[in-house]
Protein backbone atom coordinates (compact mmCIF):
# COMPACT_ATOMS: atom_id res chain seq x y z
CA UNK A 1 0.00 0.00 0.00
CA UNK A 2 1.51 3.92 -0.70
CA UNK A 3 -0.19 5.03 1.79
CA UNK A 4 2.16 3.35 4.30
CA UNK A 5 5.06 4.20 2.39
CA UNK A 6 4.01 8.02 2.72
CA UNK A 7 3.40 8.12 6.26
CA UNK A 8 6.71 10.00 8.52
CA UNK A 9 6.41 7.15 11.31
CA UNK A 10 8.90 8.41 13.71
CA UNK A 11 6.52 11.35 13.92
CA UNK A 12 3.34 9.43 13.97
CA UNK A 13 4.53 7.31 16.67
CA UNK A 14 5.25 10.26 19.13
CA UNK A 15 1.83 11.88 18.41
CA UNK A 16 0.04 8.57 19.00
CA UNK A 17 2.10 8.22 22.33
CA UNK A 18 1.21 11.76 23.11
CA UNK A 19 -2.34 11.06 22.24
CA UNK A 20 -2.68 7.18 24.08
CA UNK A 21 -0.82 9.44 27.21
CA UNK A 22 -3.50 12.31 27.52
CA UNK A 23 -6.06 8.92 27.70
CA UNK A 24 -4.50 6.49 30.25
CA UNK A 25 -1.37 9.20 31.70
CA UNK A 26 1.26 6.33 32.52
CA UNK A 27 3.98 6.48 30.00
CA UNK A 28 5.16 3.37 29.88
CA UNK A 29 1.42 2.16 29.54
CA UNK A 30 1.31 4.53 26.59
CA UNK A 31 4.33 3.03 24.80
CA UNK A 32 2.65 -0.44 25.07
CA UNK A 33 -0.53 0.25 23.65
CA UNK A 34 0.80 1.92 20.99
CA UNK A 35 3.17 -1.34 20.02
CA UNK A 36 0.05 -3.05 20.00
CA UNK A 37 -1.54 -0.24 18.03
CA UNK A 38 0.88 -1.04 15.12
CA UNK A 39 0.94 -4.43 15.61
CA UNK A 40 -3.04 -4.27 14.41
CA UNK A 41 -1.87 -1.56 11.72
CA UNK A 42 0.15 -4.33 10.17
CA UNK A 43 -1.68 -7.13 10.58
CA UNK A 44 -5.26 -5.12 9.60
CA UNK A 45 -3.89 -3.37 7.08
CA UNK A 46 -6.30 -5.03 4.22
CA UNK A 47 -8.89 -3.64 6.21
CA UNK A 48 -8.39 -0.11 4.95
CA UNK A 49 -10.64 0.53 2.22
CA UNK A 50 -9.17 4.56 1.49
CA UNK A 51 -6.02 5.00 1.43
CA UNK A 52 -6.70 9.03 1.92
CA UNK A 53 -7.77 8.43 5.52
CA UNK A 54 -4.95 6.30 6.79
CA UNK A 55 -4.98 8.50 9.22
CA UNK A 56 -7.98 8.26 10.97
CA UNK A 57 -7.99 4.64 10.22
CA UNK A 58 -4.90 4.53 12.98
CA UNK A 59 -6.57 6.70 15.48
CA UNK A 60 -9.65 4.87 15.47
CA UNK A 61 -7.67 1.46 15.83
CA UNK A 62 -5.75 3.63 18.70
CA UNK A 63 -8.87 4.72 20.49
CA UNK A 64 -10.22 1.31 20.28
CA UNK A 65 -6.91 -0.03 21.80
CA UNK A 66 -7.10 2.46 24.43
CA UNK A 67 -10.84 1.55 25.07
CA UNK A 68 -9.76 -2.78 25.29
CA UNK A 69 -7.41 -1.88 27.57
CA UNK A 70 -9.97 -0.25 29.90
CA UNK A 71 -12.22 -2.87 29.75
CA UNK A 72 -9.77 -5.39 30.89
CA UNK A 73 -8.97 -3.55 33.71
CA UNK A 74 -12.44 -2.83 34.96
CA UNK A 75 -12.90 -6.84 34.13
CA UNK A 76 -9.78 -7.61 36.07
CA UNK A 77 -8.78 -7.78 39.64
CA UNK A 78 -7.16 -9.59 42.08
CA UNK A 79 -8.17 -12.44 44.66
CA UNK A 80 -5.62 -10.58 47.08
CA UNK A 81 -7.37 -7.24 46.62
CA UNK A 82 -10.84 -8.40 48.08
CA UNK A 83 -11.04 -8.39 52.24
CA UNK A 84 -12.76 -12.03 52.27
CA UNK A 85 -13.23 -11.62 56.01
CA UNK A 86 -14.94 -8.15 55.67
CA UNK A 87 -18.94 -8.01 54.86
CA UNK A 88 -19.41 -5.89 51.90
CA UNK A 89 -22.93 -4.91 52.60
CA UNK A 90 -21.06 -2.85 55.40
CA UNK A 91 -19.05 -0.50 52.54
CA UNK A 92 -22.16 -0.42 50.10
CA UNK A 93 -24.21 1.10 52.98
CA UNK A 94 -21.13 3.65 53.83
CA UNK A 95 -20.79 4.56 50.09
CA UNK A 96 -24.66 4.76 50.13
CA UNK A 97 -24.84 6.88 53.32
CA UNK A 98 -22.30 9.25 51.80
CA UNK A 99 -23.53 9.70 48.09
CA UNK A 100 -26.79 10.79 50.20
CA UNK A 101 -24.89 13.54 52.25
CA UNK A 102 -23.24 14.80 48.74
CA UNK A 103 -26.43 15.03 47.40
CA UNK A 104 -27.95 17.17 49.87
CA UNK A 105 -25.04 19.47 48.85
CA UNK A 106 -25.76 19.94 45.17
CA UNK A 107 -27.88 23.18 44.33
CA UNK A 108 -31.70 22.45 44.61
CA UNK A 109 -32.68 21.68 40.52
CA UNK A 110 -29.85 18.74 40.70
CA UNK A 111 -30.77 17.30 43.90
CA UNK A 112 -34.24 17.53 42.99
CA UNK A 113 -33.76 15.89 39.61
CA UNK A 114 -31.65 12.91 41.02
CA UNK A 115 -33.91 12.33 43.68
CA UNK A 116 -36.91 12.56 41.55
CA UNK A 117 -35.32 10.00 39.16
CA UNK A 118 -33.22 7.75 41.13
CA UNK A 119 -35.48 7.40 44.15
CA UNK A 120 -38.71 8.38 42.97
CA UNK A 121 -38.28 6.98 39.62
CA UNK A 122 -39.68 8.97 37.56
CA UNK A 123 -38.99 8.55 33.83
CA UNK A 124 -36.97 11.93 32.84
CA UNK A 125 -39.61 12.18 30.47
CA UNK A 126 -41.63 12.22 33.29
CA UNK A 127 -39.31 15.06 35.42
CA UNK A 128 -39.55 17.29 32.27
CA UNK A 129 -43.57 17.06 32.71
CA UNK A 130 -42.95 18.00 36.54
CA UNK A 131 -40.71 20.37 36.37
CA UNK A 132 -41.74 22.23 33.47
CA UNK A 133 -38.95 22.12 31.44
CA UNK A 134 -37.84 20.37 28.40
CA UNK A 135 -37.14 16.35 28.08
CA UNK A 136 -33.30 17.65 26.40
CA UNK A 137 -33.51 20.37 29.52
CA UNK A 138 -34.46 17.29 31.97
CA UNK A 139 -31.54 15.21 30.72
CA UNK A 140 -28.86 17.31 30.77
CA UNK A 141 -30.22 18.60 34.61
CA UNK A 142 -29.69 14.44 35.39
CA UNK A 143 -26.15 14.04 34.05
CA UNK A 144 -25.47 16.95 35.00
CA UNK A 145 -26.05 16.55 38.91
CA UNK A 146 -24.85 12.64 38.29
CA UNK A 147 -21.59 14.05 37.31
CA UNK A 148 -21.35 16.46 39.90
CA UNK A 149 -22.40 13.62 42.42
CA UNK A 150 -19.46 11.40 40.56
CA UNK A 151 -16.76 14.12 41.04
CA UNK A 152 -17.73 14.87 44.56
CA UNK A 153 -17.46 10.80 45.63
CA UNK A 154 -13.60 11.23 43.50
CA UNK A 155 -12.90 13.66 44.98
CA UNK A 156 -13.53 12.80 48.56
CA UNK A 157 -13.43 8.90 48.55
CA UNK A 158 -11.14 6.05 46.22
CA UNK A 159 -13.41 3.69 45.74
CA UNK A 160 -13.13 0.01 44.15
CA UNK A 161 -15.82 -2.25 43.09
CA UNK A 162 -15.96 -5.77 42.32
CA UNK A 163 -17.86 -7.43 39.25
CA UNK A 164 -21.29 -7.60 40.71
CA UNK A 165 -20.89 -4.10 42.03
CA UNK A 166 -19.95 -4.65 45.82
CA UNK A 167 -18.05 -1.85 47.21
CA UNK A 168 -14.73 -3.75 48.08
CA UNK A 169 -12.58 -0.64 49.12
CA UNK A 170 -13.78 2.50 50.67
CA UNK A 171 -10.82 4.78 51.40
CA UNK A 172 -11.05 8.27 52.39
CA UNK A 173 -9.27 10.76 50.60
CA UNK A 174 -9.96 13.28 53.35
CA UNK A 175 -11.63 13.06 56.90
CA UNK A 176 -15.40 11.52 57.06
CA UNK A 177 -18.18 12.62 58.56
CA UNK A 178 -20.10 9.74 57.07
CA UNK A 179 -22.39 8.36 60.30
CA UNK A 180 -22.06 4.64 58.77
CA UNK A 181 -18.08 4.91 58.02
CA UNK A 182 -16.72 1.47 58.25
CA UNK A 183 -14.52 0.71 60.97
CA UNK A 184 -11.11 -0.85 61.11
CA UNK A 185 -12.72 -3.98 59.86
CA UNK A 186 -13.22 -2.88 56.47
CA UNK A 187 -10.76 -1.26 55.98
Amino acid sequence: MKALESIPWTKTQQELKSFVYYKVKDKALAEDIVQDVFLKIHSRLDQLKDDEKIISWIYQITRNTITDHFRAQAKSFQPYDLDWESNPTGLNDCVSSCLNEMLLTLPEKYREAIELTEFKNLTQLDLADKLNISYSGAKSRVQRARQMLKEKMEEQYHIKMDAYGNVIVCENRSPCNCTNAPTEEYL
